[in-house]
């Protein structure tokens, strides 16, 4: 990645008056050896199309252009929550050429507050000065603080543009309850979302906006950016579902879409997920740039809190099954093949490693309440505490390895060989050896959360992260999960932990440490009582979409006995709903027509 300095003059050619770097850098000590610009498709290696191969797919900005040919564009505009306020992020391809602010009061009509903040940018592969739309590009992430404001209360905001971004409309955002406020409110949680099998998701969260879900709340795994190759590798009998051209396997019950008969561009390579290029763009960029956009009628309307997943931290996570991606991103040889893997932490274009576009993409609130920016952090609103966490960096055999566990013998810095893909962070100190959890700041950060929860205030808490602890389809980093979580889980006492990573919903059975069954906790198939520091309540809540499509088991295989419900098939998201200080409840909605799916309640003694 290109230093401050460097970044600071990208930023000055593009009209930008002031820019903050996010750290950490990417390390770049060994050269990125691939394409200039890697590009998913073969028969059509541009950025913009040349109207052979996959069709470079496009949706509409957050704000319409106010001339038939724009200069620059704000083209995502997205709200979360911090301590007393609102953080406004939005997203332009070029600098605005001052401090990004908004215009914001309590009526639409009189914004009479004018808050200012920042901007950052990183050198993305490829630059926004490539693409013929500015409006399918963004490069630029700005963010303005709104603070000080009443909890619980509407308000009114504006962007107002700059160096040829043309205003947005006048918005609104309604501010966290407070801490303790008793009525009842209800979130949508999400995980493993995507472009691709997400259309009925997205539907149902747009309904769920509208009857006043108060933020939504997503496990990681956002916009799948990293499967933009998806379009270059064949067809493989370990994936789940594969177009091929003459026959087609979908999970579910419903009839093949029609666009499944559609013929692919000639040349290209029968692809995973869809028809049109595994129905995600071939550049790994645009595929945020395009879920980004797509997701604005939501982002602009209610705060979107996020958590890392695996497949944001860098442009690949595996090889092609005749090492397709060693050839391009090592060899520089497209539509080739290498005797072997050689993948490693160098692959990616710089600006594609360690959680970069993650980084800038979105700003939660966790530098601002002692956590670590978008990694760990946590907030009340109303009846509950909620505690977003890192279940891919930052811990003890986390999935994604930091540099030091690559290390052999006195080593100080790994070779590039011994470097993985995926090795990211850490994003926060390690006080002594990386192979005791209790050493990593983010452990010593939840517990002190943890302790800090006010119960007379917020009686139910609830955490997220990426990963699950417990699952019908079983991992070995679902035991390091373990190690480095549920002690403190049990020991203060979290009432429900909500995952993904699985491509399916699954409600577990209340669990105490090394997967005990709580029976006594056990009502009825749809009531379990809560029983703080003796068992927790596991969701993995992985089917909102993604071009992966649906996670299933073996033929033959039968749900673990610490699996109450398990769907392979519907595709959708949770709403959770804390009704008062004693009862919460969890829905499965179902994507396809909103219908629930599994129901939960939660009930505290």
């Amino acid at each position: 990645m290109k230093s401050h300095s460097a970044l600071s003059a990208v930023a000055a050619a593009a009209g930008l008056a002031t820019v903050v770097s996010a750290l950490p850098a990417v390390d770049t000590r060994y050269p990125y050896t691939g394409p200039a610009i890697p590009v998913g498709d073969w028969v059509d290696q541009t950025v913009n199309g040349n109207g052979k191969g996959f069709p470079r797919l496009q949706e509409p900005p957050a704000v319409q252009p106010s001339s038939a040919n724009p200069t620059n564009n704000i083209n995502v505009i997205s709200l979360a929550y911090v301590p007393s306020g609102i953080n406004v992020h939005f997203q332009t391809p070029f600098g605005i050429g001052a401090d990004p602010c908004v215009k914001w009061g309590k009526h639409p009509k009189k914004l009479d507050n004018l808050a200012k903040g920042y901007t950052t940018t990183y050198d993305r592969t490829p630059p926004c000065s490539a693409f013929a739309a500015v409006t399918q590009c963004s490069q630029f992430f700005h963010e303005v603080q709104i603070t000080g404001l009443k909890p619980g209360e509407t308000y009114y905001y504006q962007i107002p543009g700059g160096n040829g971004a043309a205003p947005s409309g006048v918005l609104s955002f309604t501010t966290a309850a407070p801490a303790g406020d008793k009525k009842s409110f209800s979130i949508a949680v999400l995980n493993d979302m995507g472009y691709t099998n997400a259309g009925g998701t997205h539907s149902q969260l747009l309904k769920a906006v509208d009857d006043g879900v108060a933020f939504a709340w997503h496990g990681g795994d956002i916009s799948y950016a990293d499967d933009w190759y998806s379009g270059i590798l064949p067809c493989a009998s370990d994936w789940p579902v594969c177009y091929n051209g003459t026959s087609t396997a979908l999970p579910g019950s419903g009839a093949i879409p029609v666009e499944y008969d559609t013929p692919l561009p000639k040349g290209e390579i029968a692809n995973q997920g869809g028809p049109q290029g595994g129905d995600m763009s071939t550049i790994y960029e645009s595929n945020w740039d395009l879920w980004q956009q797509w997701m604005g009628n939501i982002t602009n309307r209610i705060p979107y809190m996020v958590n890392p997943g695996n497949h944001e931290a860098t442009c690949a996570e595996f090889d092609g099954p005749n090492n397709e991606l060693t050839a391009y991103l090592v060899d520089g040889k497209a539509n080739s093949t290498a005797a072997n893997s050689t993948l490693n932490y160098y692959s990616c274009p710089a600006s594609q490693r360690n959680y970069t576009a993650y980084r800038h993409r979105f700003r939660m609130p966790g530098d601002d309440m002692g956590g670590r920016s978008n990694f760990w952090y946590s907030f009340d609103y109303g009846l509950a505490h909620f505690v977003s966490f890192d279940g891919e960096t930052d811990y003890y055999q986390s999935p994604e390895y930091p540099f030091v566990a690559d290390l052999k013998g006195n080593e100080t810095e790994p070779t590039a060989s011994q470097t993985y893909i995926t090795d990211s962070g850490p994003f926060g100190f390690i006080n002594g050896s990386y192979k005791d959890n209790k050493a990593y700041e983010q452990i010593q950060w939840l517990q002190k959360d943890l302790v800090s929860v006010d119960r007379s205030k917020t009686p139910w808490v609830f955490a997220m992260s990426h990963r699950p602890m417990y699952s019908s389809e079983t991992s070995s980093y679902q035991g390091h999960m373990r190690n480095a979580f549920e002690a403190l889980f049990l020991q203060y006492g979290v009432d429900a932990y909500f995952s993904g990573h699985i491509h399916w919903y699954e409600r577990l059975y209340p669990l105490g440490a090394n997967s005990t069954i709580d029976w006594d906790s056990v009502v009825d198939a749809h009531t379990y009582k809560v029983n703080e520091g003796k068992s927790i309540t596991h969701l993995i809540n992985g089917m909102a979409g993604n071009i992966e499509s649906h996670s299933v088991l073996n033929p033959g295989q039968s749900p673990a006995n610490i699996t109450a419900v398990l769907d392979q098939s519907h595709y959708g998201f949770s709403k959770l709903t804390v009704v008062d200080a004693k009862t919460a409840k969890w829905e499965f909605i179902k994507g396809e027509d909103g219908s629930v799916g599994d129901y939960l309640t939660l009930v505290k003694p």
